[in-house]
């Protein structure tokens, strides 16, 4: 069997940071789904692990890389600290406006991972970017679905948008020789700038032109 390839090697100096970033954010998001539906503690446990872990879950698997989570419980440690921290706190701490510019910042940042450990482990930029975006939409979907929400694909504002312009930046900017850091900083702003004024404005991209709406 060959030996695996030393992510240390493979990643930018700044993606744990990112990582963490996306973590933490996303954890809360899954663990507060759970707490307004008056769930235990188990249950907003489970969620902010799924939420946390689940876009990059997928990314792994597809890019063939170790899953992350399973062989660093920095992961998993992260994602139960998160939910705890919302279990022993009150509700009104955890507005959804706050929680929208919280989830605003991990979108961006963990785009900008996804598609930073793509690109370590030899994935072509297009394919690369698009694992940027998964990594940062696809936990959202999975809480979403498990709580009986609306996907986070069927909001009104640009959301998956901002994740596909931090991770393809990110991409771009590395294609003309743009240092990692760098380029992670410039991605990451630009998604959440995006995501930020669609939130602000209420930013969506035009419905699909052809749809009878006659009765």
């Amino acid at each position: 069997m060959l030996p695996l390839p030393n992510p240390d090697l493979l990643l930018p100096a700044f993606a744990p940071w990112f990582d963490v970033a996306g973590l933490a954010v996303f954890a809360v998001s899954g663990a507060l789904a759970a707490a307004k539906r008056g769930q235990t503690a188990v249950t907003l446990a489970f969620f902010a692990l799924i939420t946390g872990v689940g876009g990059g879950t997928v990314r792994d698997l597809l890019i063939d890389a170790p899953v992350f989570w399973v062989r660093d419980p920095r992961a998993a440690t992260v994602c139960l600290l998160m939910a705890a921290v919302v279990w022993v706190t009150p509700e009104h701490w955890w507005r959804d406006g706050a929680l929208a510019w919280f989830d605003a910042v991990g979108l961006a940042a963990y785009a900008v991972y996804g598609a930073a450990k793509a690109v370590g482990y030899g994935v072509p930029p297009v394919p690369a970017a698009l694992m940027g975006v998964m990594t940062a939409c696809v936990g959202g979907i999975i809480r979403d679905v498990l709580a009986g929400e609306p996907s986070i694909l069927m909001r009104p504002e640009l959301y998956v948008t901002a994740a596909a312009l931090a991770a393809s930046l990110y991409v771009a900017l590395g294609l003309i020789g743009v240092a990692p850091a760098p380029a992670a900083v410039i991605a990451a702003a630009a998604g959440f700038t995006l995501r930020a004024v669609a939130i602000r404005f209420r930013l969506a991209l035009p419905a699909y032109p052809g749809r009878d709406t006659a009765g």
